[in-house]
């Protein structure tokens, strides 16, 4: 899609820390608003704002020393007039009550311009297999499900060209199919074409990690869209896991590192557009070990150089803390460094 004036806009909902807006921003699409109920994730979303916006008018200087608490942000934010970067970010939960509003605001943001795009999809919680196994109802009363409905709302008032809508491939499934079904309902009602739903694999398209996610693409009518090429799967790069964390200072459990240069310059990343020469590293926390952990981990590293995985049924009885020995058994997994692309790291 081409614009002939100005950048193409979009709206990101429940846009979380930012990962699929990162990507629009990169691409030069211009993401007037993101909706996010967390804090702590708004927050990350205002620094990567004024990230991109003083990337573009190479100060990326001031930025760092805006990181490294030299400099604060509301300083930061009148010296280079980054108001709109901070205030695009609204920390809100979604609601009956609150929906109208937050659209209103919106259209405050577009200044009179037209919204081509709505990307983004509600927390995934309750449409994920682990979450539902975990849950003793199923999350069938988990209000989330719903969520959706906000997001047709948002489509209905404000009128995109396009929107993108995703979401892990539990959706697909969950309800009996009923979520999904409504949303693709939802959307045809509102005059959009969209395609069968996708599942597709970060993998396949230059990212090292195997990351496995629905994508929902809508458009209007009048759009020249060819469905073959939408996810059509891209040349992958010659690298492999190591390349993409080998430029990382070393860390101890338990150490953090912050405001530091990359220990080396790694030109498959360069090439790649993932990381430039002043880039440096922030909030790089090894998280702590205990002694059973780290007892466990020398086995399971011994077993990975060997092509093998520990199961938990095969540790000693003195590192074993509970009676499961049927489910669950692959729960310490070792990056593979060699790999082309890594499997998702569970949080903490």
């Amino acid at each position: 899609m081409t614009k002939k004036s100005g950048k193409i806009t979009v709206l990101d909902l429940f846009a979380g820390a930012g990962g699929l807006s990162e990507g629009f921003l990169q691409a030069n699409f211009d993401v007037i608003g993101h909706i996010e109920m967390d804090k702590d994730a708004c927050e990350t979303l205002k620094t990567r704002n004024i990230y991109h916006a003083l990337r573009r008018k190479n100060k990326t200087d001031d930025y760092y020393k805006y990181m490294s608490g030299k400099v604060s942000r509301n300083k930061l934010v009148q010296k280079h007039k980054l108001e709109n970067e901070i205030n695009s970010v609204i920390q809100a939960e979604i609601t009956k009550d609150n929906c109208d509003q937050l659209i209103n605001k919106v259209k405050v943001f577009l200044k009179g311009r037209k919204l081509d795009g709505i990307i983004g999809g509600p927390p995934c919680q309750a449409y994920s297999n682990i979450g539902r196994a975990r849950d003793k109802n199923g999350m069938k009363d988990d209000k989330r499900n719903y969520l959706y409905e906000f997001y047709l709302k948002f489509i209905e008032e404000l009128k995109p060209k396009f929107f993108i809508f995703e979401n892990v491939p539990g959706l697909m499934n969950a309800g009996k199919g009923i979520y999904l079904k409504n949303i693709l309902n939802g959307v045809r009602k509102l005059g959009y074409s969209i395609p069968d739903p996708t599942i597709i694999n970060a993998a396949d398209y230059g990212v090292p990690q195997n990351r496995k996610r629905v994508i929902m693409l809508g458009w209007k009518p009048t759009m020249n869209i060819q469905t073959e090429k939408i996810f059509s799967k891209v040349k992958k790069m010659n690298c492999t896991v190591e390349n993409f964390l080998d430029d990382l200072p070393k860390l101890k459990p338990g150490e953090e590192r912050n405001n530091v240069k990359y220990i080396k310059d790694s030109a498959i990343l360069q090439k790649n557009g993932i990381r430039c020469k002043q880039d440096r590293v922030f909030s790089h926390t090894s998280r702590p070990h205990n002694g059973r952990d780290l007892d466990i981990y020398k086995i399971a590293i011994k077993k990975y150089r060997k092509g093998q995985k520990l199961r938990y049924n095969e540790l000693p009885k003195e590192l074993k803390t509970h009676n499961n020995e049927k489910s669950f058994l692959d729960r310490f997994k070792v990056i593979d460094m060699k790999a082309t692309a890594s499997h998702t790291i569970v949080a903490h």
